[in-house]
């Protein structure tokens, strides 16, 4: 799904997916605020993809363990994301490091 008409923005449908309806499969946020949460949850991946990949390197867990942290990390006191959110940052930074 693209945002808006004069938007560069792509986002992905298993984004979309966590901020729509699934009966309807309607959006439950405006589609501003769907790009923003997309933007911030995308940032979060790339910035957290090297200290990801060192910490994995640093301490030879296996790659679940050390994304199950971030997740968990994610997630802590005064979270800005939402658990289905973290589960796709999570994902993401998967994708970014190639795993």
């Amino acid at each position: 799904m693209s945002f808006g008409e004069d938007s560069q923005i792509l986002i992905p449908e298993a984004f979309t997916a966590i901020h729509s309806d699934p009966v309807r499969g309607k959006l439950t946020i405006s589609r501003e605020e769907l790009a923003q949460r997309f933007e911030l949850c995308e940032d979060m991946a790339n910035l957290l993809s090297d200290s990801t990949a060192a910490q994995w390197f640093k301490t030879g867990q296996e790659k679940e363990e050390v994304l199950e942290q971030v997740r968990q990390g994610l997630l802590g006191e005064n979270s800005v994301v939402s658990e289905p959110e973290a589960q796709w940052v999570v994902g993401r930074i998967g994708e970014v490091v190639g795993w």
